[in-house]
Parts: C-alpha cells; sequence; structure tokens
C-alpha cells in the first residue's frame, strides 16, 4: 500500500478512529480516577493470560511430547498457570510483584535513555536532550516508587496504564481530526 492510499485509507475511517480514541479517553480516565480498581482489573487479568497461554502450553505440550524440549515446555506451561493463579488467587501480592518489575523496568529504561541519549549527542542536534530528559523522568518514577512502597502498589499500575490510555487516546482523536480535515491527499 503506497503512503497516499494509506492517508485515503485513514481518511476514509477517520471516525473510528475518533470513537477509539475516545473510549480510551474515557477509560483512562476512569483508571486515573480509581487507581486501585484498575490495578486489580490490570493483575486479574494478566492472571488469566497467564493461566490460559499455560494451558494452552501444556496441551501443546502433551500433543507433541515426542518433540524434543518436552521436559522445558512442560515446565514452562506449569509455571505459566501457576502465576496465573497466583495473579488471580491473591492480586493485591500480584499487584506488588508486578509493581516490582515495573520499577525494575523503569530503572533499566532510564538508564539505557540517558545513555542513548548521550551516544547521540552530536548527531541530533540538540534533540538528544529529550531522550536524557526521559531518562531522568524514568529514575525519578523508581523514585517516587521505591519511597511510597509497599502502599503505592495497589494503585500505582492502575494510574499509569490510565495515564498511558489517556494518552494514547488523545493521540487517537489527534490523528482522526487531522485525517478528517485532510481535503487531499498530497
Amino acid at each position: 500500500m503506497s503512503i497516499t492510499q494509506e492517508a485515503t485509507a485513514l481518511r476514509e475511517r477517520w471516525l473510528a478512529y475518533l470513537i477509539e480514541g475516545i473510549l480510551l479517553v474515557v477509560l483512562g480516565a476512569a483508571a486515573i480516577v480509581v487507581p486501585n480498581w484498575a490495578t486489580l482489573t490490570v493483575t486479574i487479568f494478566l492472571g488469566w493470560v497467564f493461566l490460559f497461554s499455560g494451558i494452552v502450553g501444556l496441551i501443546t505440550t502433551f500433543w507433541l511430547k515426542r518433540a524434543p524440549g518436552f521436559w522445558w515446555s512442560l515446565l514452562s506451561a506449569v509455571v505459566a498457570m501457576v502465576i496465573g493463579a497466583l495473579l488471580i488467587g491473591w492480586p493485591v501480592s500480584g499487584a506488588m510483584s508486578l509493581t516490582l518489575a515495573l520499577l525494575i523496568y523503569f530503572a533499566m529504561e532510564g538508564i539505557f535513555s540517558i545513555m542513548f541519549g548521550l551516544e547521540h549527542q552530536r548527531s541530533l542536534s540538540g534533540r538528544w536532550g529529550w531522550l536524557v530528559l526521559n531518562g531522568i523522568i524514568d529514575l525519578f518514577l523508581v523514585g517516587v516508587i521505591l519511597v511510597g512502597l509497599p502502599g503505592i502498589a495497589v494503585w500505582v499500575l492502575g494510574l499509569l496504564v490510565g495515564i498511558d490510555l489517556v494518552y494514547g487516546g488523545a493521540a487517537l482523536i489527534a490523528l482522526s481530526l487531522t485525517a478528517h480535515g485532510k481535503k487531499s491527499v498530497q
């Protein structure tokens, strides 16, 4: 599909993107207003994802029992099912575990973003500072989460998911309105 065809398709379907964007903003706002509920929802949802993926993995493992790596595949399926059951059965503890995983992610992402920005200091003609700032913000979030543990674990995931949904929805709304406003495709 050429760029012109893609732009035309986007312009013709702008309303679908607008509706999706509005829905994401509403869901994100709800998650921000009630972050505890959103955190538990995300945790339980991930639990079901792990549980079902483990069940599918178990079925596939036994179906292909003569394939190499049977025991590793079996172990992987069982671990996924156990993790899923734990997240579903004890979502508050699961939220704490997910918050710790998020903490590690933000720490690594912050360091990597800073290093990436510094590596591109010359080639990005002044724009590299945004990458460094992004890394500093990630490390700031690490500090906020560390200071707030363990109490922050029951709401921080919901808040971050909510913020992500609001920004993602706003981006789709902007995209759809821009596409709708274009009269001709260049």
